[in-house]
């Protein structure tokens, strides 16, 4: 069986430097798998590679056996990656429903024309939506407060939203770009409870980026450690991260 995700010989740059180089990853089918390393080693770049916001120079990406190289964001999603990212993006003047009916636009159709008039086929396709988004808010909890503004929620429930959001694209694969920036440590074990619960109850796919060891150690199975743009380790959490080449990267000679 193909694995979820691999990466051949991946590699970008801009003007003559060199962001990535020769990246190598291969995430399996319900792995939880982290990309770490210090700032500045690459780590957003690889996100959008795999997410078509940049266009590779070199090398392959594999989604569930299919190559997605140089495919558009769009086209990316609808082959099934979702992602969020470190600066929370949500529509914050729109209900948190609404949100959530966003993600589902993907699965559900209508003509313009029965959306101005409102059509028997709208009004249908408009319910199902509703009652889709809410089965999603209440899996994260967030379903009592489905008529609230995005934006009143509090940090820890709007991070919640943009998973949910993402969720409801209907993912092979979730990309999670530092989901604890700006968490405190009670939101953080709330958010690793969450991504857990992700991968149990959907079959997920995960990779996330992370600064916060804790979180990492607590919730990756296994790591690719990126500096320079260069993959310095590879393999089990408890292993890379006793690693002295990691430890140095990260904390300096």
């Amino acid at each position: 069986m193909a694995p979820m995700l691999e990466t051949r010989n991946l590699g970008i740059s801009f003007g003559g430097l060199r962001a990535v180089n020769e990246f190598n990853m291969k995430i399996e089918k319900g792995e939880l798998y982290g990309l770490i390393g210090p700032n500045g080693a690459g780590k957003t770049t690889v996100f959008n590679l795999l997410t078509g916001v940049y266009k590779p120079s070199e090398g392959f990406i594999l989604l569930d056996g299919e190559d997605i190289t140089g495919k558009s964001t769009i086209e990316i999603n609808k082959t099934g990656i979702a992602r969020t990212f470190q600066n929370i993006r949500l529509f914050t003047q729109m209900t948190v429903l609404d949100n959530v009916k966003v993600g589902l636009h993907n699965n559900y159709k209508y003509s313009t024309l029965a959306g101005i008039f409102r059509t028997p086929a709208y009004r249908k396709t408009e319910k199902e939506m509703n009652e889709r988004a809410m089965e999603l808010l209440k899996v994260f909890d967030l379903d009592k407060e489905a008529d609230a503004l995005a934006k009143n929620l509090p940090y820890g429930k709007q991070r919640k939203l943009e998973i949910a959001r993402a969720m409801a694209t209907n993912p092979k694969l979730l990309l999670l770009d530092e989901p604890a920036a700006g968490m405190n440590p009670n939101e953080t074990v709330e958010l690793m409870d969450t991504i857990h619960f992700v991968r149990d109850h959907f079959d997920m796919t995960i990779l996330l980026i992370e600064h916060d060891m804790k979180l990492v150690s607590g919730i990756c199975e296994k790591l690719t450690v990126l500096n320079f743009g260069e993959v310095l380790c590879q393999g089990e959490t408890a292993e890379v991260l006793k690693n002295p080449q990691v430890i140095t990267a990260y904390l300096g000679e």
